[in-house]
């Protein structure tokens, strides 16, 4: 019997993409999808272990001000639960159990900061990446071409090779711990997708096709085991070929909907099982 398959969607302090993923999510067959802020779960209103699929959406958290999420990871890393346990032993346990989570946006600036990825030698927790601030020194506003990396271990991405989603934000150049860290995302095909030049289709750093400045062309990465996933795009924002800037002129791409359709295909067939 497949699993069901519940989507835990996490708002508060200025995410505001919370309704944009909950719809992607059920569109994208998830069997439950629920919003909480996230003080719901120091009450014991929510918990994050009786879901299999955590979305960590976009939006302005923290009004964006105190370095991409940086305030979210100190608020993550101290708070503790309703029996007064840390929060991020539900946290671990999730990820123990072989549940999936995405990061869009500022939710992968979180899960860099937080230590979720990319977990190097299953090193969760641990800070070895960071986003800060566009090359530009601005807001950056568009839809980009990305080249997907098909050797890529992430559940989000599979069968994909190319995608065009929209980009909304001010701090997304990615940056590794070291050159070490950043060879070895690359060698392990733990880089999930890179800004791509439209006429090659080939990973680049040009502006604005790469709306960043992100070395390598770096717009997505997860961890080895390919559960957690974080990108600066917004899937969620492409659910429809009506969301697609040229639909009218019968334009279109594959659906930033697929990556949530491929998380809940590998929950059914997985043996995470929500509670």
């Amino acid at each position: 019997m497949a699993n069901r398959v519940s989507a835990l969607i996490i708002t508060g302090y200025g995410i505001n993409c919370e309704v944009e993923c909950e719809y992607t999510a059920r569109k994208a067959g998830a069997d439950k999808t629920r919003i909480i802020h996230f003080s719901e779960l120091l009450t014991g209103e929510a918990k994050l272990t009786d879901h299999n699929f955590i979305i960590f959406p976009g939006g302005f958290i923290d009004g964006d001000d105190l370095g991409a999420a940086q305030a979210a990871a100190q608020r993550w890393q101290y708070a503790k639960d309703a029996s007064d346990a840390p929060l991020l032993n539900q946290l671990k346990k999730f990820i123990e159990d072989d549940g999936i989570a995405i990061g869009i946006c500022n939710g992968f600036q979180l899960m860099a900061k937080l230590g979720l990825l990319p977990a190097l030698d299953g090193r969760y927790f641990e800070r070895q990446s960071s986003l800060v601030n566009n090359a530009s020194a601005r807001f950056e506003d568009r839809w980009v071409h990305l080249k997907v990396n098909r050797n890529s271990p992430c559940v989000f991405t599979r069968g994909l090779d190319k995608l065009y989603l929209p980009v909304r934000h001010g701090e997304g150049y990615f940056v590794p711990l070291d050159a070490a860290t950043r060879e070895r995302l690359h060698r392990e095909n733990l880089v999930v997708a890179q800004y791509a030049h439209p006429d090659t289709g080939e990973p680049t750093t040009e502006y604005p096709y790469n709306p960043n400045g992100s070395p390598q062309g770096v717009a997505a990465i997860c961890d080895p085991s390919g559960r957690l996933m974080g990108l600066m795009p917004h899937p969620e924002a492409f659910n429809d070929p009506t969301n697609h800037p040229g639909w009218t002129r019968g334009e279109t791409a594959t659906l930033g909907l697929k990556l949530f359709e491929n998380g809940v295909r590998y929950l059914r067939e997985s043996k995470c099982s929500a509670a």
